[in-house]
């Protein structure tokens, strides 16, 4: 399973069920990587940051790719699937959604740092979909995040999966098995 490379990205919009699938992937002992956004969300409001989507977007996207590098160099050592909960390719989608310009570095890093041809992607799920303190996007802005994914993914090579629409741990075994 995943033998070329057993970097695992799990993508797609916000409130799609992301987070909680890699939740049930890391209870059954496989490593993960937690999603860059709402964390980096986090950090800088509580310092009081600019790097935030509705402040300054570009420096938002510059420490999601920070993010993401460290997090691809952090899973070397595994002998295991690493899972990631949105990846390299992501910080292009965000770009695209907000019509910035793709800097030629975040391409660069994109072309550099592979992970499976394999992607799974959430589609986008209303019944599941809440807003919070760090997820301010209306349903509409998730179902536009899921196609800027599928451009982003799509145009990098890699291959997409579309996860079922079903519960957390039905949807790890969707990828386990090597669907």
């Amino acid at each position: 399973m995943y033998s070329e490379n057993k970097r695992i990205i799990i993508t797609g919009g916000p409130g799609s069920g992301k987070s909680t699938l890699l939740d049930s992937l890391r209870a059954k002992g496989f490593p993960t990587a937690t999603e860059a956004g709402r964390a980096i969300i986090k950090d800088q409001v509580a310092i009081g940051g600019n790097a935030l989507p509705w402040k300054d977007r570009e420096s938002f996207a510059e420490l999601m790719l920070n993010w993401e590098l460290r997090s691809w160099h952090e899973s070397a050592q595994s002998k295991t699937p690493f899972f990631f909960d949105r990846g390299l390719p992501d910080v292009v989608g965000y770009l695209a959604l907000c019509n910035l310009p793709v800097p030629a570095h975040i391409e660069r890093a994109i072309e550099l740092f592979r992970y499976s041809q394999t992607v799974f992607i959430a589609p986008p799920w209303e019944d599941i979909f809440v807003q919070d303190t760090e997820r301010k996007q209306s349903f509409k802005e998730a179902v536009q995040t899921f196609h800027a994914m599928v451009e982003s993914y799509s145009r990098h090579g890699y291959n997409l999966i579309r996860l079922p629409l079903c519960g957390p741990e039905e949807r790890a075994e969707f990828i386990l098995s090597g669907q």
